[in-house]
């Protein structure tokens, strides 16, 4: 179940009448623009404008027995139209129309209204990251991969990558909108048989929208994939982080963790659990995200100039993948901006390995020195070994290695060792994400 409070906005946005009312929208354009060209009496056209409407449960009863969405609605209409006195204009709704006429363009509409707060959310997330970057920018951390230490990083950077990510999927999602802002008045067939041009042109321009270049009965599915393709990506960023969080939290590294108020409860059972249930819940909502890109992909392919197969899989996946990353994007802002962070734990970790961390600078040493690679990686990986397996400490090993002693000073050891030389260029890497502020 969506959750509650993104109902009023997402749920609004996809529900049945605020669809019928875009409908009624592309009607309306379309009758006051061929009005306008002398193909429709201007008094019907104003009369569509004042007296048309429809009621969403009339809709519904007319469909269940011609089973025809759009018959149904252009039959209710004409039903308020007639009671308003005005049967004889009502001839003039849908005048030259199909079906995919108003179903797509419609939905052009719908896709935009959606993709408003999604792409507000983005930005909030955006300065979420940038923010708590800033505040994180020299906390030192150990940097990880495979799961294993590797080297010094700062979570000041891991939050500037997060950024930046999300950066991307800023301009990716914006490209991806734009490409659904077009709409489609040309027909069965996308001939324009009956409907010129122009009008089409004047139709889209007048609900905010450009004419498709060329389409069959419906705008081309290429689209509406690359949208829930871009709202799929945008998911997986988010599971990204909520995975790190998760990692982070766990009991033996205990860096960070998610905000956890006085009254809540982690276990029925076991009242000393604090479980990361948020980045949980993220990370399983982006399969679904994911899942429904796949479906997208496949009504790409449909039978000729149209056939229904796309219909009901666009019902489902254009829904819930709007509501679905507008809740996600929610969430992870929330939990960004409220997450507990402990740079004392993260020191700890990091000085846990005894400078298992600074092996490969100390390879580079030695070999700078004139050492072999190969002969400077069996020395530091000797001792790397050994410090990993009996628990020891790594700088003190190799201060007391007979072959690295008889190349490297003091002065030497320093260096390889020193974690102000490992992250001196972070303010740097700051200055490229961020700018030179």
């Amino acid at each position: 179940m969506i959750p509650r409070y993104t109902l009023p906005e997402l749920g609004r946005i996809w529900s049945d009448e605020n669809k019928y009312r875009q409908w009624l929208r592309v009607e309306i354009a379309a009758s006051e623009t061929l009005a306008a060209l002398g193909e429709v009496p201007a008094e019907a056209a104003q009369s569509l404008r004042r007296y048309a409407d429809f009621d969403a449960a009339r809709i519904a009863a007319i469909e269940a027995e011609v089973r025809h969405d759009i018959i149904a609605f252009t039959t209710a209409v004409a039903e308020k139209m007639a009671a308003a006195g005005q049967a004889e204009h009502s001839r003039w709704l849908h005048f030259g129309l199909t079906s995919n006429d108003v179903v797509d363009t419609a939905q052009a509409l719908l896709i935009q209204q959606a993709s408003a707060p999604i792409a507000a959310k983005l930005g909030g997330l955006r300065q979420a990251l940038r923010d708590r970057a800033h505040e994180f920018k020299d906390t030192v951390i150990v940097g990880r991969t495979h799961g294993v230490h590797a080297e010094p990083t700062t979570f000041g950077l891991k939050l500037a990558n997060w950024y930046s990510e999300v950066d991307r999927h800023v301009e990716r999602f914006d490209a991806a909108r734009e490409q659904m802002r077009v709409g489609k008045i040309s027909g069965a067939v996308g001939t324009l048989a009956h409907i010129s041009p122009q009008a089409e042109e004047r139709i889209c321009a007048k609900l905010g929208l450009a004419a498709a270049a060329v389409s069959s009965q419906v705008i081309q599915r290429d689209r509406h994939a690359h949208y829930v393709a871009a709202l799929a990506n945008i998911a997986a960023t988010l599971e990204k982080i909520a995975v790190e969080v998760r990692h982070l939290q766990r009991t033996e590294v205990r860096e960070a963790q998610e905000y956890f108020s006085k009254s809540q409860k982690g276990s029925s059972a076991m009242p000393h659990k604090k479980n990361p249930i948020v980045s949980e819940q993220i990370t399983g909502l982006a399969r679904v995200v994911r899942g429904n890109a796949v479906a997208a992909f496949e009504n790409v392919a449909l039978w000729h100039e149209r056939d229904i197969s796309h219909s009901s899989v666009e019902r489902i996946v254009l829904a819930d993948s709007t509501t679905l990353v507008d809740y996600l994007l929610a969430k992870t802002t929330d939990l960004v901006r409220k997450l507990l962070v402990y740079p004392e734990r993260m020191k700890k970790n990091l000085e846990s390995n005894g400078g298992l961390v600074y092996s490969g600078q100390l390879l580079l040493e030695l070999s700078a020195k004139g050492v072999l690679r190969e002969t400077a990686y069996g020395w530091v990986q000797r001792n790397a070994l050994k410090a990993w397996e009996d628990d020891d400490n790594f700088r003190a090993l190799v201060e007391q290695d007979a072959d690295i002693q008889g190349v490297l000073s003091a002065q030497d050891y320093d260096r390889a060792f020193s974690l102000k030389r490992q992250l001196r260029n972070v303010d740097y890497i700051f200055g490229r994400v961020f700018g030179r502020e």
